[in-house]
């Protein structure tokens, strides 16, 4: 949903890069609704492994529970957002989620200009 979000908001201006430490097969359904309820597609996204070259590529590392599994590099600007998981989730549990991702990616686009 950050990576919908910031891709939406911030169009070319700044390059979204997606992954994760443990990705699920597919993406999860209730977060697509909820991103499609705002007119953001997601379905066409792929979960994808974190990787040290893409850390690396980085200017701006978002992480949401990586802990010890994200590397680490001096110079890049990290930030660990403490949200709920929206796996295993219904609807309207995930939109306060989704809301939440919105907000804070605004405040990111923000910043960087």
């Amino acid at each position: 949903m950050a990576a919908g979000w910031l891709a939406h908001l911030a169009g070319d201006r700044i390059e979204v890069r997606s992954a994760g430490s443990a990705p699920a097969s597919a993406v999860n359904p209730v977060a697509v609704e909820a991103m499609a309820e705002v007119g953001i597609d997601i379905t066409g996204e792929q979960p994808k492994v974190l990787t040290v070259d893409a850390v690396q590529a980085s200017d701006v590392v978002i992480t949401m529970g990586c802990g010890d599994a994200c590397p680490i590099f001096p110079g890049k600007r990290y930030e660990d957002w403490q949200l709920d998981d929206p796996a295993g989730q219904g609807i309207e549990a995930v939109r306060p989620i989704r809301d939440e991702i919105r907000t804070r990616i605004e405040k990111l686009i923000s910043e960087l200009r």
